[in-house]
């Protein structure tokens, strides 16, 4: 604890050399400030505490606003309730010689809430800690008071190689709302804190849940939660909060944050890490946010003519490469690892996002947390204000070795193109992806076996090491695996759809990449044929759990793939000399791809295993190295013991399945 203490401190230092000027800073907050009548124009102040915006203590409360300085007026309300009723108190906020507006309130304020408007329309800031019901006004609450029991020992400090993960994508609404759950926090953060939900979990074996934005974001009405809505919440209001829909009091605003921690808490008890999905790339929009209400024109980009830039295809595109934008975001991951113990980041479309903050991100991490993961889409939704040779995108990722994106190679190659569900690829026995998938099997490394030049999207490997490859073929933002396998094969029966779901999973997972699922892929889950269902209703995209006893056989191969991953090595090797030295691939056969993991590699306790995955509608023989082997992996069952054994040099593989065998 106390190392952890001098580095915060040492950060501190780091991102804020304006604080050595706090003293100057500290006006009387009564008086009204006059400002210039000629504005004169100035470079806004770079590193600027956005973190110590609102500062608590049951002596005084204190104000810091990041404002320009020919700003006319800079007014501090404070208010009884969350929303509605008049200010119970009004003042004018002062320019400091430190570069933003201070005021302080003397007494002990708790409870209250407050807006900031410098004649751009009330906002709580852009750095609230805590918020009333809808995020309009900032609470003044004491943050020590919403820690759970235990909170000061909850950390999984444990660095592990990426490779190492098992990345579980939910939403919380999805994961837990229809009846057949069974949980009682239906929706809620505190679902996650349920026995039945952590068992799943931990039955399943996934040791880190990736949840969708769970700040709080614009489109949910907290105040009327009886009526139905529904939405992902990628359209940030307030980053540094919790969303209030997902708790069961929106209008406490400690309970929101309370139950956030709690959340975080019992699924650290239960070894599972937690991965925050994060939007700094646009905001719910630009008049109506809180950085163009506070400091306007300084947190986004424009086009050269002076329009909006939409890199982000919402409306507007963030500008990470200037200073105000850059510190916030530095800030706001800091705060959510410090105050909520969060132990990785999803950057939503990091291709929005310039390389230089996203290596300062990996940094001030190395320094402070280095448990802490990193990893993004390696894409914008559409062209950026800014070079694209600066920018975060998949291409550049050599650019940052400490940060992983996701390999839509990979998906692409097994399922079909993203812009197009109706086209099949590899697992719908269509030949010509097998180098993209070998390509992702290899961690999107270069290797000296797979020809770049037949690779969809990427011509020449854009990772330094497998663990910056994210593996998958499903995410939220697309059909699920079930409904674009029902998409791409016309008239696919059951039988067919749960074997070749297998076979994809078995790609993905044998992979030296980082395997990503999408929550209730394994109970074979469907969003009824829906492509991007971000507002679509619980009808569509809740989990049946009901799957769980319809199909046992799938359950039951993912827990047993994730097993197997976790306790051979081989499958997770992290290096990429490693990778090169030990994965062969055998010869390709159309709709067949083949690998051999040489010798015991990191010590495997399994020698020289073969994986065969097999998408072709009938069965093959594959040559393999002359040897005995002991199979366990095949007809769409795992058994690490062994099902059979085999002699020679030849192996039948059955149509639409995988096979795993070893010496």
């Amino acid at each position: 604890m106390t190392d952890m203490k001098i580095t915060n401190l040492l950060l501190a230092g780091f991102l804020s050399l304006a604080m050595a000027q706090e003293a100057v800073a500290q006006e009387a907050a009564t008086r009204m400030a006059r400002k210039p009548k000629a504005p004169v124009a100035e470079r806004p102040v770079s590193l600027f505490r956005f973190a110590d915006e609102v500062n608590y203590s049951p002596r005084q409360t204190t104000f810091k606003l990041f404002a320009p300085k020919d700003a006319e007026s800079v007014t501090l309300s404070i208010y009884a309730e969350g929303q509605g009723g008049k200010p119970l108190q009004e003042m004018m906020m002062f320019y400091s010689s430190a570069g933003y507006y201070t005021a302080t309130l003397d007494g002990d304020w708790k409870g209250k809430f407050y807006t900031f408007d410098m004649g751009r329309g009330e906002c709580p800031g852009v750095f609230a800690k805590a918020v009333g019901v809808n995020g309009q006004r900032g609470a003044i609450v004491d943050l020590d008071e919403t820690n759970p029991e235990g909170w000061d020992t909850d950390r999984i400090t444990e660095k592990v190689k990426m490779t190492d993960l098992v990345i579980y994508e939910m939403h919380h609404r999805d994961f837990s709302i229809d009846p057949s759950s069974g949980l009682k926090y239906k929706g809620k953060f505190l679902a996650l804190t349920e026995q039945k939900a952590i068992d799943h979990l931990k039955r399943l074996g996934v040791n880190a849940v990736h949840i969708l934005p769970s700040y709080d974001y614009a489109s949910v009405d907290e105040t009327r939660l009886d009526t139905p809505q529904y939405n992902w919440g990628y359209d940030p209001l307030n980053y540094n909060v919790p969303e209030g829909s997902y708790s069961t009091d929106p209008y406490n605003p400690t309970t929101r944050i309370r139950e956030f921690k709690q959340m975080v808490r019992a699924l650290h008890k239960a070894g599972i890490r937690v991965i925050l999905d994060v939007v700094y790339n646009h905001t719910f929009n630009i008049e109506g946010s809180n950085f163009q209400r506070t400091y306007p024109d300084v947190f986004y980009r424009k086009t050269a003519d002076g329009k909006w830039s939409d890199g982000s295809g919402c409306g507007n595109e963030t500008a990470s490469e200037l200073d105000p934008m850059r510190n916030f975001m530095l800030q706001s991951m800091r705060y959510w690892v410090d105050e909520y113990h969060i132990d990785g980041f999803r950057v939503d479309l990091m291709g929005v996002h310039d390389i230089e903050t996203m290596n300062k991100i990996r940094r001030m991490f190395d320094i402070t947390f280095p448990a802490t993961f990193i990893y993004g889409e390696g894409w914008s939704a559409g062209a950026c204000a800014y070079p694209v040779e600066k920018l975060a995108v998949k291409a550049n990722m050599r650019k940052t070795p400490g940060i992983a994106a996701f390999g839509d190679e990979m998906r692409d190659a097994l399922r079909g193109p993203f812009s197009d569900d109706t086209k099949g690829a590899f697992i719908a026995g269509l030949p010509g992806n097998e180098e993209s998938l070998k390509f992702g099997i290899a961690g999107a490394i270069a290797h000296p076996q797979v020809d770049m030049t037949k690779v969809n999207y990427s011509k020449e490997a854009w990772a330094l090491q497998p663990w910056q490859a994210i593996s998958y073929v499903s995410c939220h933002d697309d059909m699920c695996l079930v409904d674009r396998l029902r998409a791409s094969i016309p008239g696919i029966g059951q039988d067919e759809l749960i074997r070749l779901d297998l076979l994809a999973q078995t790609a993905v997972f044998t992979s030296q990449g980082v395997p990503f699922i999408l929550s209730g892929e394994e109970m074979l889950r469907d969003k009824k044929g829906v492509h991007n269902s971000f507002n679509s209703p619980d009808s569509i995209n809740r989990l049946d759990w009901t799957n769980l006893e319809k199909y046992p056989q799938v359950f039951s191969y993912y827990s047993n793939l994730i097993s197997m991953r976790k306790n051979h090595p081989a499958f997770r090797l992290g290096d990429a000399e490693c990778v090169r030295k030990h994965l062969e691939f055998l010869p390709v056969q159309d709709c067949l791809v083949a690998f051999r993991l040489k010798g015991n590699p990191k010590g495997d306790s399994w020698k020289n295993i073969i994986v065969i995955l097999n998408s072709a509608k009938q069965a093959r023989s594959v040559d393999i190295p002359q040897g005995n082997y002991t199979v366990v992996c095949r007809d769409g069952v795992i058994n690490e013991a062994g099902l059979c054994t085999v002699t020679g040099s030849q192996v039948s593989v059955p149509a639409q399945s995988a096979v795993i065998l070893h010496e």
